[in-house]
């Protein structure tokens, strides 16, 4: 397990990102910072992941003088679209219809800086996700639950109804709830 004096933060809304973390025992405060989330259409997947997760550092070292820093971020990308949070149940609605049936990656960007080193690391992780194809009943009455609306692509695979959506995965399924456990391991241990 992680092994370290240092306070660990957590600059994430996330509440799936702050569960992770607390499934594996790390100790951490959440800090909360403001930052715009672009998208840069002439970058790829990983590099928009992972130049939001180094903005999203620079923004939170604001607030943090020492300690271990984690930010991330996570798309979500079908026929290299990237797709957001829906902005609305309609817009939940098209982007689940999309997905039926069809297999499509998530992109998860992350950054780790220990403020007393300088060390930062940056790394991503990306794992395809395959959808058997769904009825609009069944998107209809999951955009009720209310779930689809504050994630990217519209469904969490950890949800008790989203997760009956995904008839397969290729790679992390932690990345695709929303910071990759094995990766983000890794990387600490590099910065401390």
């Amino acid at each position: 397990m992680i092994k370290t004096d240092l306070p660990i933060y957590l600059a994430s809304k996330s509440p799936r990102r702050k569960k992770l973390l607390e499934q594996v025992g790390l100790k951490f405060k959440i800090i909360a910072i403001e930052c715009d989330e672009n998208i840069n259409s002439k970058q790829s997947p990983v590099q928009n992941v992972k130049r939001i997760a180094e903005e999203k550092m620079i923004c939170a070292r604001k607030k943090v003088n020492s300690g271990i820093i984690i930010t991330a971020d996570t798309i979500v990308v079908l026929d290299s679209n990237v797709i957001g949070k829906p902005k609305d149940q309609k817009d939940a609605f098209r982007i689940l219809k999309k997905l039926s049936g069809r297999t499509h990656f998530v992109y998860t960007g992350i950054s780790i800086l220990n403020c007393a080193s300088n060390k930062w690391i940056t790394t991503y992780e990306k794992t395809a996700v395959k959808f058997r194809k769904i009825s609009d009943d069944e998107i209809i009455d999951y955009i009720r639950s209310g779930s689809p609306m504050d994630k990217a692509g519209a469904y969490g695979i950890q949800d008790d109804y989203g997760a009956v959506f995904v008839e397969k995965i290729n790679g992390c399924y932690y990345n695709v709830v929303g910071l990759p456990l094995a990766n983000l391991y890794q990387s600490f241990l590099k910065v401390i």
